[in-house]
């Protein structure tokens, strides 16, 4: 058997691939010239594939791909290859629930209010405008303050996207005593957190119920603009949308004339439709809107986590045995 990498990896991962793969040949191609060569008469594969060494490829069963979205991976003659493909999904899921919940507390809590009038050297409680000091608020004010800070056991969390980073997300809301619902496709339940996970045909209804939204779902053909005008209109006007999933599920035209007319409390998006967002879009302005570079998955465990599946795949197909992550080629994933 013959596993081909490329682009070609370090020689210190490369020493652990071999390893993995036992009696497997490994081929670490250097150029594009190797690699079509070398991917004639091999078994596996692993890095970028394209077109062309797919149509040069005469024995492949097996290829990981080296990310965990797969919308810029995956091609038609690819989809209609019989080989197995695989995936990274499930080494993000923590880190990026983790993000999830930083957005959550800053909006229930007003903090991304509070540090915004920090750097203005502003002392003014959200809901008390134009009382300075909070030993000389009346009644009336205190009620006003009380009700603009969010005590999380009260709200309701929408998770669309029930995989691996969905779940994780669930558990963290669910250890605050929110009141979480979940949509997806194949997931039915949670186990100790939902124990129904809603078909993707009642999205509107976890629209309509959550004080928080959150997008945890893949880039597919049904996912693309998923969120546009209309189905924020569903949301509650006191809500928050939360997108870590893929930015093309959120028109942010739509989004942006959503929070223009106040349809909606607020958004908080790690992801575009447009990476980097143009310095000039109206969103870096709203005071309502907590924006984040594509960063909810940046951890120093991920590099580890990449090599252990990729390792744990290898052995797995060297040993005659399905690897792990493997993904539906007409769904995305």
């Amino acid at each position: 058997m013959k596993l081909v990498i490329y682009p070609a990896i370090e020689q210190a991962r490369l020493l652990q691939v071999q390893e993995a793969a036992g009696e497997m040949q490994v081929v670490n191609a250097l150029d594009a010239e190797t690699a079509m060569t070398e991917i004639c008469d091999a078994d596996a594969f692993f890095g970028k594939l394209s077109v062309e060494l797919l149509s040069a490829s005469q024995r492949l069963r097996w290829v990981q791909a080296p990310t965990a979205s797969l919308e810029h991976y995956l091609f038609p003659e690819l989809v209609a290859h019989t080989c197995l493909l695989s995936n990274m999904r499930g080494l993000f899921s923590d880190v990026i629930a983790d993000h999830v919940m930083g957005y959550v507390l800053m909006f229930a809590r007003q903090l991304h209010t509070y540090l915004r009038r920090q750097m203005r050297a502003e002392w003014m409680p959200v809901g008390g405008e134009g009382e300075r000091s909070n030993f000389v608020m009346g009644p009336a004010v205190v009620s006003s303050i009380d009700h603009s800070h969010m005590h999380l056991s009260d709200a309701t969390l929408g998770v669309i996207g029930a995989g691996a980073i969905g779940k994780e997300i669930c558990l963290r809301a669910a250890a605050f005593n929110m009141r979480v619902l979940a949509t997806d496709p194949i997931c039915r339940s949670i186990p100790g957190v939902v124990d129904d996970v809603w078909p993707t045909d009642r999205l509107d209804e976890l629209v309509a119920a959550s004080d928080f939204v959150v997008i945890a779902a893949p880039h597919t053909p049904e996912t693309y603009k998923l969120f546009n005008r209309d189905r924020i209109r569903r949301m509650k006007r006191g809500a928050y949308l939360i997108n870590i999933g893929r930015g093309v599920i959120v028109d942010l035209a739509d989004l942006t004339a959503a929070l223009q007319a106040r349809q909606i409390a607020g958004a908080a998006l790690d992801v575009f439709e447009i990476e980097p967002l143009p310095a000039n879009h109206p969103l870096w302005k709203f005071e309502n809107v907590i924006l984040t570079p594509h960063i909810a998955a940046a951890s120093r465990h991920i590099a580890e986590r990449h090599l252990a599946t990729l390792l744990e795949n290898i052995r797995l197909f060297a040993a005659g045995q399905q690897p792990t992550n493997l993904v539906d080629k007409t769904k995305w994933y």
